[in-house]
């Protein structure tokens, strides 16, 4: 079995969970035998020796012959909004088209587009250099006609399209090839904006799940939305948890913790989706009765600095530190010197993290509005919007050691049955289904 697979984050090339669960999945995958051929918008460095074929669109020539075929069917997704031409930009994991226009205007950029020397042959080398374009939409756009360049030079079997901006690229590489393509949804415009949904990002959504062969949900929560919000037909979604990759804390992290004072643990980007507000103001009122606990919100996001405002306006900027974005050994450090984590999503498709901080022994709070509780039973839970209770059951854990032990010692049973080899031999039987033209 050979995948052409698309998404826009891969380690080292990340900015969050997604890039985590495609690293997890892949490589679970090629134990089973799975070839897979992985586009990223572009590489910032030669990719080491991995387990698949790590490709950059960035250079990707447009044939005129994939230009004809592309304009073909390009109107199903855009409607004539858009037009097939080459433009400079990159891709941006998590944008929306607000936060990538305010990077607009913050840094713009121009670039000459090589030319290939018979026009006839090449229209143009896409080019995702690192630049800021003008449009989010024109990135996607360019993105897809990227898929289809690379779909009628590659030899694959079926194709997998990780969440809305790869959406299109997958569709484009299923018209050149008619190959089978299986769209994989990590998270739902629902999801990250609530009912305040941009229009445009939800028909992508829509129009490519009503035309995908099969569809993945990380959880029964998404399922559900799927179904809800875009009136898919529940037999054409699977549902594949996520799954978290086995190593061992080091034991110079877990001497960091301090006893004399405690750690809660907010880890994530500062979103609507991962709910920060809450968490602050939790914090609040566990800081009146317990004075000495210490608040870390590691991630970065347009929401960051109405976080720190919100602090300086309740008094508790010297208990409560932003980080900024962490990534590698200062994530592993972070979780082993934190005594509680706490997920207070407002909506959360599945949510890793609380995976990865219970690798290191931190007993996890989590919103019931995630779908990572489907796999952790034994996990903490709260309501997002309930602070008090938040704040009830942050003091608890931290008063009392015993309760913190069970939560660890219960939720570490549940961990030894999640992993990325459980996840991945269902996408192969997922695969084999679309192949064979099954359900």
């Amino acid at each position: 079995m050979r995948v052409l697979m698309f998404g826009w984050e891969f380690p080292p090339h990340i900015s969050g969970g997604l890039g985590t669960a495609c690293f997890g999945l892949t490589r679970a995958l090629a134990k089973q035998q799975v070839d897979i051929v992985f586009v990223v918008p572009r590489l910032k460095s030669a990719p080491e020796a991995l387990h698949l074929k790590l490709i950059s669109a960035s250079g990707t020539p447009v044939s005129a012959a994939v230009l004809r075929k592309f304009e073909q069917t390009v109107k199903e997704i855009w409607e004539d909004r858009l037009t097939v031409r080459p433009l400079e930009s990159t891709l941006f994991p998590y944008a929306t088209p607000e936060s990538y226009a305010e990077q607009v205007r913050h840094q713009t950029a121009r670039k000459e587009f090589a030319e290939s020397e018979s026009a006839s042959t090449v229209v143009s080398l896409l080019d995702f250099s690192g630049d800021y374009g003008t449009d989010l939409m024109a990135e996607v756009f360019r993105y897809s006609q990227a898929g289809a360049a690379l779909a009628a030079r590659e030899k694959f079997d079926v194709i997998h399209a990780h969440d809305w901006m790869a959406f299109p690229a997958g569709l484009m590489a299923r018209d050149i090839s008619g190959k089978p393509l299986v769209l994989h949804v990590h998270s739902l415009e629902y999801d990250r904006s609530g009912q305040n949904v941009n229009v445009d990002v939800a028909r992508i959504e829509k129009n490519a799940l009503e035309a995908a062969d099969r569809i993945i949900a990380v959880s029964h929560y998404t399922r559900s939305l799927i179904i809800s919000q875009y009136g898919i037909a529940p037999d054409k979604i699977d549902v594949v948890h996520n799954a978290v990759s086995r190593k061992e804390a080091r034991s110079v992290y877990r001497a960091q913790t301090n006893p004399r004072e405690k750690l809660v643990l907010f880890m994530g980007r500062m979103t609507f989706q991962k709910g920060p507000d809450y968490f602050i103001e939790a914090a609040a009122l566990i800081l009146k009765k317990l004075p000495a606990v210490r608040f870390v919100m590691a991630g970065s996001g347009d929401m960051l600095p109405r976080m720190i405002q919100r602090a300086a306006q309740l008094r508790i900027g010297n208990r409560l530190h932003f980080t900024g974005f962490l990534k590698g050994s200062a994530v592993e450090q972070m979780y082993a010197r934190s005594d509680l984590y706490v997920m207070p999503s407002v909506s959360e498709p599945f949510g890793i993290a609380p995976l990865e901080a219970m690798l290191y022994d931190v007993p996890v709070l989590l919103s019931r509005q995630s779908g990572v509780t489907e796999v952790l039973r034994n996990a903490l839970k709260v309501d997002f919007w309930d602070i008090r209770e938040m704040a009830n059951q942050i003091i608890a854990v931290l008063q009392h050691p015993r309760l913190a032990a069970e939560v660890v010692r219960n939720c570490r049973e549940e961990l030894r049955a999640i992993h990325w080899e459980k996840s991945a031999e269902a996408v192969l039987n997922i695969y084999r289904n679309a192949v064979q033209g099954g359900h």
